[in-house]
């Protein structure tokens, strides 16, 4: 009995460690980086068959760390890992990388996270259109997943809805 409590005591601090670490580390890097790191994505992406995923947003916006949190906690990091590309595009207050938000069809005026997932070949597949991730602190990570395992590639003899094919 007295194991398994160090053990659950184990799993909470590393979880809490994780959440600490995405939350005081700086997720979106300098605007000017965005069309590199697209670029860079893409050639990755085209490579490896797996899909572009572009998370728009800026480091002082609470709903972003979250989106982070959740992208790289232990249900979703694996899926994210094995299927997509993650770029994040800073968009600053509103004012850096608008275009680039435009040419994804990434509505910021409502607000940020915002999310594009692009094809191995660039195409765009889907845009956040219904605000779904801008109030990720009222969102189950279960959600991620399930944004995840919806937009990861389909592989020869795997179904769409499997989480670890």
């Amino acid at each position: 009995m007295k194991t398994l409590k160090w053990i659950a005591a184990a799993a909470v601090l590393a979880f809490a460690a994780d959440a600490a670490n995405s939350a005081s580390r700086e997720i979106y890097p300098d605007p000017a980086q965005a069309r590199p790191e697209i670029a860079a994505a893409l050639k990755t992406a085209a490579a490896t068959h797996k899909r572009v995923l572009i998370d728009f947003g800026g480091n002082w916006c609470g709903d972003c760390r979250v989106l982070d949190i959740y992208f790289h906690n232990e249900t979703n990091r694996p899926i994210l890992d094995a299927n997509f590309v993650l770029v994040h595009v800073n968009v600053g207050h509103f004012a850096e990388n608008v275009d680039l938000a435009e040419r994804y069809r990434a509505p910021l005026k409502r607000g940020v996270p915002e999310l594009a997932v692009l094809s191995e070949r660039g195409e765009l597949l889907y845009s956040t259109q219904t605000a779904e991730f801008e109030k990720m602190q009222e969102v189950e990570s279960s959600a991620v997943t399930q944004f995840l395992v919806k937009w990861k590639p389909t592989k020869p003899g795997c179904s769409a809805v499997m989480v670890s094919c």
